[in-house]
């Protein structure tokens, strides 16, 4: 079976050929770090964390990188903002815009965390990568591609003349809604910024135009080639960044080096709050913290898993209770497969191991879902189907063991039934404690008191406290 991706690039879905044979490259545009993470952000980071562990599942090795916006306007503002409200404008901006920056991509890291989404192989920041991007500025302004005026540079548009081949608009209909902003110096309204000169007090580094600072198109070209290469596989973010963001580092990109940017373009969906886009500007906004104060993380994922990633999602109350019941069914099923098959180790089946008939069929149709562009909803509903099957087969214990095998390895590629997994790992503390008291009864018993005792005094350097009872000894979590 072979992966499909819908490929913004083409608008229709083409099949998955990597650059190199078992290798994935993936960048997807990370978090500009000046508010509190909400579930918006969640939903995009998730949608990237299924698809990389499809891939992984599938037997590709990933490079997963994930970039911090950690300069920009909004940062900016948010330091003015701030020192404003302290009353004190006399702080340095430069080390309010860090500590801002620092903060925030902070608490983004707790909700990732926090709803169990893997840190990404390489997370660069824009700060740390300035000099990379003033080489392809440089680059650029060699090949009369770009411009410099009054210490700002830009990037001359209709020079590269496959500008928007990603959003697929023409240059006649981006002429229609152009305009240049006031204090800009373009030569053209279409033409974009590549590196802003500096405004008192902000953040800046010397180049040969001045002192200033990047624009915001130009890091994501920069750290995705340093990472990933000059080309490289896929690029994602949400459907908001396809014009002119992802446009904008297409043509800088490849004006820059003459090759093709990345092969396949993935976008996800918004999150919305009654049809309107999630914004704190909109009052409707839900932190990561209030909704993981509300539900396990696992709700929230069946919910996002219910809309295919390319869709846009609508949060509501309603459908989050919905999504607690179906994660229940689960719950429900595991205890009942545990009560009917006690004692049995419920193993993920290994790759090659031959499921029961009845069972294997509902594997090949979760991966025929996945590979058709990563339909979530079609591969969820294929877990539910092996849950219904499961209640029609209670009597017989070798296929309930197969199937709760088989939910718990591909449910990994959601991240769902952790709880399931964190039981499983109790089991086998317990198991191994008493393993060890045993053995520390068989050295008492010989008087072997100095080994008893080394035992006991390790245990307790690990947090573990070991009770001498008369009839017997016991553990406990200090």
């Amino acid at each position: 079976m072979a992966i499909k991706i819908f490929n913004t690039l083409i608008g229709k879905k083409e099949v998955f050929r990597p650059i190199n044979k078992g290798r994935v490259g993936i960048y997807v545009c990370g978090p500009t770090v000046y508010d509190e993470p909400h579930i918006g952000h969640l939903r995009s980071a998730y949608i990237f964390e299924v698809i990389r562990r499809y891939f992984i599942y599938r037997g590709y090795k990933v490079r997963f990188v994930r970039n911090v916006t950690d300069i920009d306007d909004k940062i900016i503002e948010k330091a003015k903002e701030e020192q404003q409200a302290a009353g004190n404008s006399q702080k340095d901006l430069r080390k309010q815009v860090k500590e801002i920056a620092e903060r925030y991509l902070e608490k983004y890291h707790q909700a990732m965390e926090r709803f169990g989404i893997s840190p990404p192989d390489i997370e660069p920041k824009a700060s740390e990568h300035i000099q990379e991007m003033l080489k392809i500025i440089a680059r650029l302004v060699r090949k009369k591609i770009a411009y410099e005026k009054d210490g700002d540079v830009y990037f001359r548009v209709r020079k590269f003349s496959e500008y928007g081949k990603l959003s697929h608009q023409n240059i006649e209909e981006l002429i229609a809604g152009a305009r240049i902003e006031p204090g800009e110096n373009k030569e053209d309204p279409l033409d974009f910024s590549l590196w802003k000169k500096a405004k008192e007090n902000e953040p800046r580094w010397k180049t040969p135009w001045g002192e200033g600072r990047p624009g915001w198109h130009i890091e994501c070209s920069a750290m995705s080639m340093k990472y990933l290469g000059k080309s490289f596989d896929i690029h994602g973010g949400g459907k908001d960044l396809i014009f002119p963001h992802h446009e904008n580092e297409i043509a800088q990109s490849e004006a820059c080096t003459g090759v093709k940017f990345a092969r396949y373009w993935i976008h996800n969906g918004l999150l919305t709050i009654k049809g309107e886009k999630m914004a704190k500007s909109l009052g409707n906004f839900i932190s990561v913290e209030e909704i993981l104060q509300r539900y396990p993380p696992e709700v929230l994922k069946i919910f996002f898993l219910s809309t295919h990633y390319s869709h846009p999602i609508d949060f509501s109350n309603e459908k989050m209770e919905e999504a607690k019941r179906a994660r229940e069914r689960f719950y429900i099923l595991f205890k009942k497969i545990d009560e009917g098959t006690p004692g049995t180790k419920h193993q993920a089946p290994g790759r090659k191991k031959t499921l029961i008939s009845p069972v294997k069929k509902f594997r090949q149709e979760f991966l025929e879902a996945m590979d058709d562009d990563f339909n979530t909803p079609r591969a969820l509903a294929t877990l539910f189907d092996l849950v219904n099957f499961a209640h029609k087969n209670l009597d017989k214990k070798e296929i309930l063991v197969e199937i709760k095998g088989l939910l718990l390895d591909l449910g990994k590629i959601f991240g769902l039934f952790e709880r399931e997994e964190k039981e499983e790992n109790k089991e086998m503390v317990e198991n191994l404690m008493n393993l060890i008291i045993a053995v520390r009864q068989v050295l008492r018993e010989k008087k072997e008191f100095a080994l008893t005792d080394k035992i006991r005094e390790d245990l307790q350097k690990l947090g573990i406290i070991l009770e001498d009872g008369i009839e017997k000894t016991t553990w406990r979590l200090r």
